[in-house]
């Protein structure tokens, strides 16, 4: 369970923004700082309440839920990062959301699924990177912030790279308007021979390999907070709609009940992988299955609700259409529904293969 400061800062500062948020594209940063110094970002350290966090902002606002899985999720990387010095240097003020950082791991997680090329390339200079290339679609990033990002290496595999936003050599472009999330920040970051030095190093490429294992089981179950957060939401919306047209509702494919029944299994399973995942060597493809079942649950979800609350749901102002764009979102954020079930797929063949 979150803790009562935690509920009452995302009722009192989170509430009144989600309307701004999603059609005006505000940016909750004093949200995000405010959550914090409560606790809202402790996934490093207890990534099943990191969950329960991330779920009861989700209720509310799915953009925002995904703020803080990119927040969280940048602090979980550095837990599991075997170079102390960036771990002492950003793990605190990242917890503490002192420091506001994005994950531009969506590229390189696509790369190593055999889905697209690598975009950042890098060069050893001693035990520092010079990085070039252009990262996209990274969010939650700014003047201030940090970004977490990985690049090929000359000959050398792969580094993982902790990069001030608006350094020297490090470009923020705007991206074109999205249907919706327009309030997480997303820009593309140009790097032109921009250095990071050792103090920045996640992992150097003989640490590369298996640092992604340590690091990906918990990128993933982390985002089933934000589904589990827009389902949450869309049966409230179903239990709200149907007050005055059960007599109808009851007509339609998917009933509350029955879709609460589905998210409590899928919140239990997502609870015992969370404990089992937090020392780093959590079962990658229960993860990869975890997080594709709960896209297609946020998907059959914010569907229902729209169709139960009607006409309603189509008004821009109901939380239901909201809610359609968010899970849609969720189904394509990476790793997307179609990324997930290739990776699940090749691990099966590969294990079968072994077998």
């Amino acid at each position: 369970m979150t803790s009562d400061a935690i509920s009452a800062h995302i009722r009192s500062q989170l509430a009144p923004l989600v309307t701004a948020i999603d059609e005006e594209g505000f940016y909750p940063e004093a949200f995000l700082r405010g959550l914090g110094p409560l606790g809202g970002f402790v996934g490093y350290e207890d990534l099943a309440r990191q969950i329960e966090v991330t779920t009861e902002v989700g209720r509310l606002c799915g953009a925002t839920a995904f703020l803080v899985w990119c927040q969280s999720t940048c602090a979980w990387y550095l837990r599991q990062a075997p170079n102390e010095a960036v771990r002492e240097r950003y793990l605190a003020p990242i917890a503490r959301a002192e420091l506001l950082a994005g994950t531009g791991m969506s590229n390189p997680v696509k790369h190593l699924a055999g889905i697209e090329n690598i975009n950042l390339l890098a060069r050893r200079d001693g035990d520092s990177y010079v990085v070039n290339g252009t990262l996209p679609w990274v969010s939650n990033v700014g003047p201030g912030h940090i970004a977490m990002v990985a690049a090929a290496v000359e000959n050398d595999g792969y580094a993982m790279l902790a990069t001030p936003c608006g350094a020297e050599g490090i470009a923020l472009l705007p991206c074109p308007k999205f249907s919706g999330l327009e309030g997480t920040r997303t820009r593309s970051l140009r790097f032109a021979d921009y250095r990071v030095e050792p103090d920045h190093v996640l992992a150097h490429p003989n640490e590369f390999a298996a640092f992604i294992r340590r690091i990906k089981p918990g990128f993933l179950l982390g985002q089933t907070g934000i589904g589990f957060g827009i389902v949450e939401g869309s049966l409230r919306d179903i239990r709200a709609a149907s007050a005055g047209r059960a007599h109808v509702n009851v007509y339609l494919d998917h009933q509350g009940p029955d879709l609460a029944e589905e998210l409590s299994a899928l919140q239990a399973q997502a609870q015992v992988l969370s404990k089992a995942t937090q020392g780093g060597r959590g079962p990658i493809l229960e993860a990869l299955k975890l997080r594709a079942r709960v896209s297609e649950l946020a998907l059959k979800a914010t569907q229902s609700a729209a169709l139960h609350a009607g006409a309603k749901g189509y008004l821009m102002r109901h939380p239901a259409q909201r809610r359609l764009r968010e899970a849609l979102f969720v189904a394509i954020v990476t790793p997307a529904l179609k990324h997930l079930r290739k990776e699940i797929q090749d691990l099966e063949r590969t294990q079968a293969a072994a077998a």
